[in-house]
Parts: structure tokens; sequence; C-alpha cells
């Protein structure tokens, strides 16, 4: 069983349509990135697997129940979510935020898991502090952290790189991976197409709301689907450090 799948998912806003037949699915131990032009449809196609916008056509599930009859609590023990917004209200610290990803457990449980979390994303040592004292980078890693602590079956993270510096881009994807490795499956959003298909198993490319390609990364980033979602001439191409994107504007050249 998937631990989500959307079937022909349609999404309408402002008389816009926003998603069009889009169909999505992750398995346990699966990193799948979504990928395309702004306006594309990814965030909308997120907030669907989560049951936060209404589906104008279509069904969304998670561990094969249909989102929709989820209740609030039911649907937070099974999908973990990280918005793109790094907005936070109030001056709490690194640990009692990162500790609010830890559902139904005891306080010092959440606890537990907020200090380890905060060591994986490299903030050991600065639990205490509060989060509108540090910088966005670490403001950033501290909702990463977050994040990890729920240890949900699924992850979705809308483009949880933005914003951080290269290494802790990468540190961030490699955290994803060690997540799919313990048996999550990791749905994320990714601008950089070199990362993407360096880090995900498998991705959804979207463009006009319209899934067009679903595939190894390879397959799905191929010339004709460059140019069709990207207007982009160009190809993935081997690197030591793994597959790069080279490529250049234009549809037609």
């Amino acid at each position: 069983m998937s631990v989500l799948a959307v079937h022909d998912a349609s999404v309408r806003r402002a008389g816009r349509q926003v998603l069009e037949g889009a169909s999505l699915s992750a398995q346990a131990g699966e990193v799948v990135g979504i990928v395309g032009p702004n306006g594309a449809g990814k965030t909308t196609l997120l907030r669907a697997v989560l049951g936060l916008v209404r589906l104008e056509r279509g069904r969304a599930e998670l561990a094969g129940r249909d989102v929709a009859r989820l209740s609030d609590p039911e649907r937070a023990r099974l999908a973990a979510y990280l918005p793109q917004e790094r907005h936070v209200g109030w001056n709490m610290s690194a640990a009692r935020v990162a500790g609010l990803g830890a559902l139904d457990v005891p306080a010092a449980t959440a606890r537990q898991r907020a200090v380890a979390a905060l060591a994986r994303v490299g903030l050991a040592g600065l639990e205490e502090r509060g989060v509108l004292e540090m910088s966005g980078g670490e403001r950033a890693r501290v909702l990463l952290a977050r994040l990890l602590a729920t240890a949900a079956p699924l992850i979705v993270a809308d483009e949880p790189v933005a914003g951080l510096d290269p290494d802790a881009q990468l540190l961030a994807l490699d955290l994803f991976r060690e997540e799919a490795v313990r048996g999550a499956a990791v749905l994320v959003t990714l601008h950089d197409l070199s990362l993407a298909a360096r880090y995900c198993d498998r991705l959804v490319v979207l463009a006009g709301g319209r899934v067009v390609a679903d595939d190894a990364p390879a397959d799905a980033l191929r010339p004709e689907v460059l140019r069709e979602a990207f207007g982009l001439a160009g190809r993935l191409e081997s690197s030591a450090e793994g597959p790069m994107l080279v490529a250049r504007r234009g549809r037609d050249r």
C-alpha cells in the first residue's frame, strides 16, 4: 500500500485551473521530488496530499484512507509538513519549537526528540536560544528539526532548501535520505534540478498544473520534458558529484 496516493486531482482557484488531473504516489523508503516552473502547481499538489485544499475532482489518500475523512490529529500522525513560509511568531527556544513536532508523547520524550533533531541539523548547543535571536538560516534549521522530530511515516517539505547556504542544503537533503532509510516516504519540492536528480529516487514534473513526467530522474528530465516544462534546451550529464543539468534557455535552440 502506498503511504500516499493522489488520484486525478483537479483544483481551481480564483477561476484558474491550478491542478488538472494530477496523480501521485509514494512508497515507504522512497524520496520523491516534485519539480516544475513557478506556478506549475507544486505547492497545491503538496497541499492536496495533506487535505489542505478542496479538490474539484479526484481523491487523496494517506495510508489508504481518504484524507478528507481524517481528523486533524489523525492527519498529523500520518504526515509531517514543512511549508515554504519560515515565519515564527514567538521567541520560543529552539528546543521548544522543535519539540512541537513530537505529538502524543510525554514532555520528556518530546524534549529528547527535539534535542536529537537539533543535533542532526547542526544546532547542538543552541537548544535554549530563542528562535527570533537566530539568523534566518538557523531558524530554517530549527523548523527542519521540528519536521524530523515528528517521526511520521510521511515527510512533506515545500522548498526546504530555500534560503539555506550550500552546505545546509546538502545537509537537509542528506537528512531526507536518512528519513527514507528509516522507512518514511519523503515528498519534497525543489527548484534546483541537479540536486533533485541527485537526491531523489523519482521525479514528478509539473507544467501548467499537469503531470508531464513521473519517472527516475534520468527519464523524468529527458530533453523533451525539459523543453516542454521549463523551456530549456539541455540534458542531465554525469559528474563526480552525481547528475548535473547542462542547459540553456530556449525551446527551439
